[in-house]
């Protein structure tokens, strides 16, 4: 049904994700960790869109997180809250606020990205 547009956020979210690791060879550590937020962000919408057949208003990846875990019950989607809620101040940090991030947050945002990019792939066709 919205097959499309989950193929368009899942590229979307490998480019993403992609561009990360490109800023983080040019030790842009701020871009790094929003790009990474933003692959997070859109992998998860992306299987939300495909199981669910809405795609959520919302951009918390905590919340995105208990979406996904409602439609599939996947203990997999129990994700760690810390490293979720990371993420998300990525979001809104490395955008709005006077804050500046470091090499080794660079690192564990593409660290976290990389490991829920594997557990959404891991459960994506499963029924």
């Amino acid at each position: 049904m919205h097959k499309d547009e989950v193929e368009l956020f899942l590229k979307r979210a490998k480019n993403f994700l992609d561009g990360a690791k490109e800023r983080f060879q040019k030790e842009d550590w701020d871009l790094t960790c929003f790009m990474a937020e933003q692959s997070v962000q859109l992998i998860t919408k992306a299987i939300i869109l495909e199981k669910g057949g809405e795609l959520p208003k919302t951009h918390s990846v905590r919340k995105l997180f208990a979406l996904l875990y409602e439609l599939t019950e996947y203990d997999e989607f129990k994700y760690d809250r810390k490293a979720l809620l990371f993420l998300e101040s990525a979001y809104l940090n490395s955008r709005y606020f006077n804050f500046t991030y470091e090499k080794e947050d660079a690192e564990e945002a593409i660290k976290i990205a990389e490991e829920i990019k594997k557990i959404v792939e891991n459960v994506r066709f499963i029924d």
